[in-house]
């Protein structure tokens, strides 16, 4: 790769949202786009198991700035999961620690019943086989060490938990699988949520696939493959969110010549604005996002004065 090309390429601030394939960590695919575009300042928000695939956005050069707040926005999935069978990770890469075969298949209306418990403000014990830390250990550390340990419990948001389609019913394995939909806060596990609804159903059950739809305010429309992103890698720009894309939905106040040099320096300003946290715009970019102290005053949150 030619030296100008490279100069370019390290200059690239933006979000590039990946559809992860399955068998690839969320870190795997961090290195292998460090080296795709020749830069280290590349990070990536919301960690996908190996076995999952979908939305996984990643925030080069000054959008890594956005990482902690694209880890505040919700996530949708869209998945299946079996009714007869339970794993010691929720999920397929586990171990099967129990089987049922079921009396009779559920009806529609019973799993969606079971769903609706465990929507809206719920607590959740999260996976054994989770990156979640107890007293500076990773609980899938405990686990491999076969060292019991007290889960703590989340509180997470579900804003819906829903049934697609009709349920499989498998007369041979008396087994049922179905497919689902799932909007949720950070910090939920879908694998607790399909674990849970066999709790609520009386029977095991457990995750057998699952793909992220949304995450961080993009979607599967906004993604491209490693593979095509390498492919078509002279057209990148294609495939770049702005960092201004993350900040749509906020108010947005365009600065003056005079107000550009405040904010630069990091002063506080006074502002016509209404909201909570505004997005300063220079030079049709956002620059600086802003919080409100008081009055029509406001401080810097998030300086972003690269931003080109």
């Amino acid at each position: 790769m030619n030296r100008k090309l490279r100069r370019e390429q390290d200059m690239y601030n933006g979000i590039i949202v990946i559809d992860k394939d399955a068998g690839m960590t969320s870190g795997d695919v961090v290195y292998k786009l460090r080296k795709i575009l020749h830069t280290r300042k590349i990070g990536h928000a919301g960690t996908l198991d190996p076995s999952v695939t979908g939305v996984l956005p990643i925030a080069v050069g000054q959008a890594t700035k956005l990482i902690e707040l694209m880890h505040e926005r919700p996530k949708a999935y869209e998945g299946e999961g079996m009714f007869g069978e339970a794993t010691d990770s929720y999920d397929l890469d586990g171990t099967v620690i129990k089987t049922a075969r079921l009396a009779r298949p559920f009806t529609s209306a019973e799993i969606q019943a079971g769903m609706q418990q465990l929507t809206g403000d719920i607590s959740q014990l999260p996976p054994i086989y989770s990156a979640v830390k107890v007293n500076g250990k990773r609980l899938y550390e405990y686990a491999r060490a076969g060292i019991p340990v007290e889960r703590p419990a989340r509180a997470v948001h579900v804003a819906s938990y829903e049934l697609v389609g009709k349920p499989k019913w498998d007369e041979a394995q008396a087994r049922e699988s179905f497919a689902f939909k799932v909007a949720c806060s950070k910090g939920t596990y879908v694998r607790s949520l399909v674990n849970d609804l066999g709790e609520k159903l009386g029977v095991p059950a457990v995750m057998t696939r699952l793909r992220r739809t949304a995450s961080s305010g993009f979607d599967l429309q906004q993604a491209v493959t490693l593979d095509e992103l390498e492919k078509h890698l002279e057209q990148i720009d294609q495939y770049l969110q702005p960092i201004d894309a993350f900040f749509k939905d906020y108010q947005t106040v365009d600065l003056d010549e005079q107000s550009w040099k405040q904010v630069q320096n990091g002063a506080w300003i006074k502002l016509k604005a209404d909201a909570d946290k505004v997005a300063l715009r220079y030079n049709k970019r956002v620059k600086a996002i802003y919080r409100a102290k008081g009055g029509a005053t406001y401080c810097p949150d998030l300086m972003l004065l690269s931003n080109e």
